[in-house]
């Protein structure tokens, strides 16, 4: 009999720690941007790559201070279970689907890493690998990865139990919701995905279901396709290649690969979409989906040394993993516009593939797609993926008889918002967005609300709760034209401001700020403006008053690193740490940041002691070369001053050749060496 059940997870695991209150006013590079027309490319595809970009994840704020140190931790997961399959999902991480069991053989059909340790993969930073993970609203990983988002417990009119799992998504400002369940019978695991745009205007979408699976040397990822658009870290870019057999290898072998890369796979307009990572057995996971979702993906991190201490970094030795994807887009690089008033749905469909070894690994590309196609219709007819989806429909606005996790609480706010602008709710009565989910973020926007107000917060108080949205800045405006005192509204108004690209007005905003209440997050933001503009001077002031006001705070002492070496001011930012405590001073990012101001000031002494196999860079981004930039540009500066040699292509090819980079500084997704 089918059943929904809540329990404790419990694995070794790093703390996601404390948001860093310090708004992200610009996002970083994104690795997998095109900046140039792409030859085979449709222009439609084309335009959607280039529709929907966001200048940063406000009003979401980063998750970035994590650490390595794991130890034993529960987590709370909801559990769904019939005769044939069991799955387990992380509530308190964005809903991911992390365990998906075929009961009779035992086989774990997903990639469940044994650890739970963050990364900076995402959107906000903080991502793991691992299971499957639902992502909505910009490229990237989903800015409720490393965060709880709501669950509820409900049944079909037929007494198959849901499991309801939700959120209002703030860059886009959607709800979106997933219900899952097993019918009793079923030998796969149905997924129902509803995205509403409630808004009187389209706004940009995207979703992506990235689903990792064990990477093994015979592993071999099928998809009925012909044609893929490949993706090529280290400068690579996007191509059309014709598959399986990409400039002499066959690609659908992961293996066979030795830079990390991307294949988005062109399923044909009409043909039913799945993808599947099949085992030398012709055993594994397969996906499908109702013709909405008609993106199909592999993603590897390939078999150079890079590729593989990613696969180390973010488990233990030993776990190693690809990615099987769908999505709305034909590749992640796209946003879709999304008709205002409107809703999308799509059913999902995940299990166990058994199909005949011969037929999976023989050298007939069609005849193994056509073979796996014909297994799929044998294990869930379409017609009858179908028929499920249409049923769908009779439950889907269905209120949930429990909440059994809480998100957080933005969706309530934006609620509490409309009711008292007089506006239509957002979503229908199946998502319950209740004021028990308000907490201290929401507090001084329910304030502004309700009273007009915005109490004011210790200066030295970490902020939270930022907001972006046109219809807050006309509240705050108002209020700051009779509370001109308040140094926390001119803080957050700074930010109104800059968000909507009235950078004048901001600059106003945090000025005023400080002269209120001497505080560090307007000046910190007053430092990355000038940073902007190219004001050095001021920015090295800026950071510096920041930095005096909270010493030893690492998200702001970080920041003021990297801005400051960027604007060739390694010398001051060096100054800055020599007054740090130890505690901080030690800190792996810290540590990087030190040898690079003093690659920049030639104080090369200080950098030895980064090679001692002790640094560790806990935030080190997806596509960061830093570690092994750093190893070659010490060598090459350190031979140029030692021989009088100018440092030049023929000297970093003789570093390069001389002193390779040892494997612990290798993260190159490009498999250089």
């Amino acid at each position: 009999m089918s059943e929904l059940r809540v329990e404790m997870l419990v694995i070794p695991a790093a703390e996601v720690g404390p948001e860093n209150p310090l708004p992200p006013l610009k996002s970083g590079r994104d690795i997998h941007a095109t900046g140039k027309p792409v030859p085979g490319i449709p222009e439609e595809m084309l335009r959607n790559m280039a529709y929907g970009r966001v200048s940063s994840v406000l009003p979401y704020t980063m998750q970035d201070r994590y650490t390595r140190d794991r130890a034993p931790r529960a987590f709370k997961v909801a559990v769904l279970e019939n005769e044939f399959l069991r799955a387990t999902f992380l509530l308190e991480r964005g809903g991911r689907l992390w365990s998906l069991t075929h009961k009779s053989s035992g086989r774990e059909l997903l990639d469940t890493n044994p650890v739970f340790q963050p990364a900076n993969l995402a959107l906000r930073n903080a991502w793991f690998s691992g299971g499957v993970e639902w992502n909505i609203g910009t490229t990237g990983h989903c800015p409720f990865t490393c965060s709880p988002i709501f669950a509820a417990r409900l049944e079909t009119p037929e007494g198959v139990p849901v499991l309801r799992m939700y959120e209002w998504e703030r860059i886009r400002q959607v709800p979106f919701q997933i219900d899952v369940f097993l019918p009793d019978g079923s030998r796969v695991l149905f997924v129902s995905v509803r995205i509403t745009n409630p808004h009187a205007e389209t706004v940009p979408m995207y979703w992506w279901s990235n689903i990792a699976v064990p990477e093994t040397a015979r592993t071999r990822v099928l998809v009925p396709a012909s044609e893929a658009y490949s993706f090529g870290y280290g400068g690579r870019g996007l191509a059309r290649v014709s598959i399986p057999d990409v400039d002499g290898v066959d690609i659908s072998y992961p293996t066979n690969i030795r830079r990390a890369a991307d294949f988005f796979f062109h399923v044909p307009d009409g043909a039913r979409p799945w993808v599947t990572a099949l085992d030398e057995h012709g055993r594994g996971l397969i996906q499908t989906s109702t013709r909405r979702l008609k993106g199909r993906k592999l993603f590897l991190w390939g078999m150079g040394d890079g590729g593989r201490r990613w696969q180390t970094f973010l488990s233990q030795p030993g776990q190693a993993y690809i990615e099987i994807q769908a999505g709305l887009a034909r590749t992640q690089l796209e946003h879709l516009p999304m008709p205002a008033r409107t809703e999308w749905r799509w059913l999902e469909a995940y299990g166990l593939m058994a199909a005949e070894p011969d037929i999976v690994h023989g050298s007939d590309w069609s005849q193994a797609t056509a073979h796996v196609g014909s297994r799929l219709e044998s294990l869930l007819p379409d017609d009858r993926l179908m028929d499920a989806h249409a049923a769908c429909a009779a439950w889907l606005d269905t209120p949930p008889a429990e909440v059994i996790q809480r998100g957080s609480g933005w969706g309530a706010l934006e609620q509490v918002r409309r009711q008292r602008e007089g506006r239509a709710a957002f979503c229908t009565p199946a998502l319950s967005f209740d004021k028990t989910s308000l907490g201290g973020a929401q507090a001084p926007w329910v304030a502004l609300l309700e009273s007009d107000t915005f109490p004011a917060a210790s200066p030295l108080e970490e902020p939270a709760g930022y907001v972006v949205a046109p219809a807050w800045r006309e509240r705050l405006e108002a209020v700051a034209r009779r509370d001109s005192g308040n140094w926390f509204l001119w803080m957050h108004l700074g930010v109104l401001r800059y968000h909507a690209g009235d950078r004048d007005g901001a600059r106003d905003a945090w000025e005023r700020s400080v002269a209120a209440e001497e505080n560090p997050w307007a000046q910190r933001n007053l430092a990355l403006l000038a940073c902007e503009d190219g004001l050095v001077g001021e920015a090295v002031a800026h950071y510096s008053g920041a930095v005096a006001l909270l010493p030893g705070y690492l998200p702001l002492l970080t920041e003021s690193g990297r801005q400051l070496i960027d604007l060739g001011r390694g010398a001051d930012w060096l100054a800055l740490l020599d007054a740090q405590p130890d505690a901080v001073r030690t800190v792996g990012r810290v540590r990087l940041l030190e040898g690079r101001a003093a690659l920049q000031t030639d104080e090369l002494d200080r950098i030895p002691a980064l090679f001692d196999g002790t640094l560790v860079v806990d935030d080190l981004r997806e596509g960061e070369r830093s570690l092994s930039d750093i190893w070659l540009a010490y060598h090459a500066q350190r031979i140029s001053r030692d021989e009088g040699v100018p440092v030049d292509d023929a000297l970093r090819e003789r570093v390069r050749r001389e002193h390779p980079v040892p494997d612990f500084l290798d993260f190159r997704m490009s498999g250089d060496k």
